[in-house]
């Protein structure tokens, strides 16, 4: 019989591509990821990974067993729910990673939803951003995760998850006051000299930001570079500034700050969980109250 967490190493090896990395998704050294790796070989009574350079990489069998992995782990998640669906009460620890910006609007009103509808179930907030949760989720180390995505940038669905849409959140022009009128004669072409402030590549909101100024006919010249976007705010209020950033993002814009918001889609928000986990009583329970906590949006 395979060992399934030693499948999940594999898969993982597949994805990443380095001993390394999955060792560090795991929080093990590569060494016992390679003696892991050993012990499946011995297990499938195969060959599944080989010396390239100073690396590995999978053979055409370990490549069939990864691929094989998703369904493996669908299927032993939905047998878990069926376990888990005859206790009383959703109770126990619930891992829930949540974006940043969704911290505040999402997770805060989730937890105390979730304190009223069920006092049993102990929610464990994790702030992080969608390419960090999504690995963790995967892992294990999270139940559910509240991430975004830009439909424009065509990010595909990770592997073995399932994504439930929450809402969506427009993308917003936010400038100086007296830039308004021109902005608002020409379009974003009135501002393609000015200094532009983003998120520091890589990132999405930065992607979709040069992705709306092309559309305009120009590349901006992003001068600042924020972590925090909603600080960056401070930028544009000094007169020196512009951004486009998500509406959950310019709630309180400081004063001499106009936002208004952009036509076209911007990102959707959702609740990813673990393919086949949908139906256990504490995922189910929190996806629930998540619709509540949305509903007016």
């Amino acid at each position: 019989m395979l060992d399934v967490k030693r499948m999940v190493l594999l898969r993982d090896l597949a994805e990443h591509g380095r001993v390394t990395a999955v060792a560090d998704l795991h929080g093990v050294t590569p060494s016992a990821v390679s003696q892991q790796l050993r012990a499946l070989e011995a297990e499938a009574g195969a060959g599944l990974v080989e010396r390239e350079g100073r690396g590995l990489r999978l053979t055409p069998a370990g490549t069939a067993l990864a691929a094989a992995c998703e369904p493996v782990l669908a299927a032993l998640e939905r047998a878990e729910a069926a376990v888990r669906a005859l206790d009383a009460e959703p109770s126990g620890e619930l891992a829930v990673g949540c974006a940043p910006s969704a911290l505040a609007t999402v997770a805060a009103p989730l937890v105390a939803e979730l304190g009223l509808r069920h006092p049993e179930l102990r929610p464990r907030l994790v702030q992080c951003d969608p390419e960090d949760a999504l690995p963790l989720l995967r892992g294990r180390r999270l139940d559910l995760a509240v991430t975004y995505a830009y439909p424009l940038l065509g990010a595909p669905p990770a592997p073995g998850t399932t994504a439930v849409p929450l809402f969506a959140d427009p993308l917003c022009l936010a400038l100086p006051e007296a830039l308004l009128p021109a902005y608002e004669r020409t379009g974003l072409g009135a501002l393609r000299d000015r200094a532009w402030v983003s998120a520091p590549a890589p990132s999405s909101c930065r992607e979709m930001l040069l992705h709306a100024c092309r559309g305009a006919g120009f590349t901006p010249y992003i001068a600042h570079a924020c972590a925090d976007l909603r600080s960056g705010l401070a930028l544009v209020a000094t007169g020196r500034a512009v951004s486009i950033l998500p509406k959950l993002l310019c709630d309180a814009p400081p004063p001499g700050t106009v936002v208004r918001e952009l036509p076209g889609p911007g990102r959707t928000f959702q609740a990813v969980v673990r393919a086949g986990t949908e139906a256990r009583p504490a995922v189910a329970a929190t996806l629930a109250a998540l619709r509540v906590v949305v509903s007016g949006r």
